[in-house]
This record gives C-alpha cells, structure tokens and sequence, in this order.
C-alpha cells in the first residue's frame, strides 16, 4: 500500500491548520491589543468621574431663575453698575417708572423677592446691596 498521497494529504492539511492557527493567533494578539487599550481608557474615565463628582460640591452655584417679568433682569444691570446700596426709589429712577407710591412698593417687592432667591441683600431697612 501506498501511503505518500495519504501522508501528502494530511501534509496539507496540516499546513492549513498552522495557517490557520497563526492567524487566529495574530487576531487574538491584535485583539488583547486593543482590549487594552479599551480598558485604560475606561479607567481613565472612571477616574474622571470620580474627581469631577468630588469636586462638583465645590463648584459655585449657577445663578437662580429669575421671575418672568422684564424688570429683573433690568434691575439687576441697575445693581452690576451701581457703586453703593439703592433704595426701591433710586431703581424706580434708573428703570424710568413714575415715581408714584404704587411703583415705588412694586419695585420693592421685586427687590425683597430678589433677596429671598439670594440675589440681593438688604444692607439696612430698604436698601439694597448685589450679594457678593
């Protein structure tokens, strides 16, 4: 019996499967490569969010929301360019209402509502001050 095209066969085979082999090897190199690469920068990630999340405490606040009424925003550019406290009459003034009783106690209120959302300070009785 002849057994060199059987053993020519299984050469061949052989050989493929070695291919195969060092392919597959190639692949998981390739692959373990890019795992790596993958898991560092998963921790440099988890590392991130855990200093961001520390420091977050530290962070100023954002400033509140103001009410919806055009003199807020308004009245707080009266308060960024003023030099000392005002008074509910010299906001009266610089926002050009009337100065009538009515306007005078409706600046007010928006000023003690300003100072409740921690905007403003009331320095003495009526007049107000920026928080800094």
């Amino acid at each position: 019996m002849n057994l060199q095209p059987l053993l020519d066969a299984l050469g061949i085979q052989e050989d493929a499967a070695r291919a195969l082999a060092d392919d597959l090897r190639g692949q998981i190199a390739e692959l373990d490569n890019r795992l790596r690469e993958a898991e560092t920068r998963l921790e440099h990630l988890v590392i991130t969010r855990e200093t961001v999340t520390s420091l977050a405490d530290r962070l100023p606040a954002g400033p509140p929301d103001l009410p919806e009424h055009p003199d807020y925003p308004r009245i707080l550019s009266v308060f960024n360019n003023a030099t000392g406290p005002l008074r509910a009459r010299d906001i009266c003034e610089a926002l050009d209402h009337e100065l009538l009783p009515k306007n005078i106690e409706g600046t007010r209120a928006k000023l003690k509502r300003l100072v409740k959302l921690d905007i403003l300070t009331e320095a003495d009785v009526g007049s107000f001050t920026r928080k800094q």
